[in-house]
């Protein structure tokens, strides 16, 4: 998401460009031309091409001068990896999340927010695995799916409703909640309940159970997720593994209380 000022520049300068153009390239998910990303830029070619250098000659790009083609940069993979182990909840969750999905057969997903978003950091496959958007290191919508809401719905007042503005409300499926007042009601539902639930609202035929993952003061460090598809399973089954996911997010929550994590 770009941030603009009103003269039409960006809110963060020359770094909040430079980020915004990483992000061009890295929502492609393969190599992209200096056409393409002009194409979806806000910036006048001249600064994106001298930004593109600077990423490259930085080492945050890679560019390939057979195919002219631009690809995120190894520097910033050892970037990622570093935010990986010290801001993400994926190592300390891994041996939760390697049990429950043994004890429950189905796929288990973990995820923080950012933005308002989801942002999903590790994954289990079912022993039958479904095809499904969400995969480790993708960003997801908050209002439609269960770790989202799970999330949004323990945020302070102020960042709920921080959150609830960034959210973007296309319909996905007829079964999504498509305005802020109806997810401000589902939310002081999930926050009464302490589960949320996936119907059908960001794919067709895939739902979930999602729970918070919080600490001990009550701040939200992430959810966790037990998701399966309508052909072999259904809302009232996923309620039966409440106690399984929950036992899980707190034993998460417990192992990360020592932990560091952003805000």
């Amino acid at each position: 998401m770009n941030r603009q000022t009103t003269n039409g520049g960006h809110a963060d300068g020359t770094v909040g460009k430079a980020l915004d153009v990483m992000d061009l390239v890295a929502a492609r998910g393969r190599p992209v031309r200096f056409a393409e990303l002009l194409a979806e830029s806000d910036h006048p070619k001249a600064t994106l091409y001298r930004l593109l250098q600077t990423l490259t000659n930085q080492g945050m790009l890679t560019y390939d001068e057979a195919r002219q083609t631009y690809a995120p940069g190894l520097r910033l993979v050892r970037l990622a990896h570093a935010a990986w182990q010290q801001s993400s909840l994926a190592p300390i969750a891994r041996p939760f999340l390697d049990a429950l999905s043994e004890q429950v057969g189905e796929t288990i997903h973990l995820a923080q927010m950012d933005q308002g978003q989801v942002l999903y950091v590790d994954k289990r496959n079912a022993r039958k695995p479904i095809d499904m958007f969400s995969e480790a290191g993708k960003i997801g919508p908050g209002y439609c799916t269960g770790v989202g809401k799970a999330m949004m719905a323990f945020l302070p007042e102020d960042d709920r409703a921080k959150a609830i503005n960034m959210q973007a409300f296309f319909a996905h499926t007829p079964r999504t909640l498509t305005d802020a007042e109806a997810l401000e009601r589902e939310l002081d539902a999930i926050r009464a309940e302490g589960v949320s639930f996936d119907r059908e609202e960001h794919e067709q035929g895939i739902i979930c159970i999602a729970a918070p993952i919080l600490s001990a003061t009550g701040r939200v460090m992430g959810a966790l997720s037990i998701t399966t598809s309508t052909q072999r399973n259904t809302l009232d089954g996923l309620e039966k593994l409440r106690p399984a996911l929950t036992e899980t997010a707190t034993k998460i929550a417990e192992a990360a209380e020592s932990w560091q994590f952003p805000g």
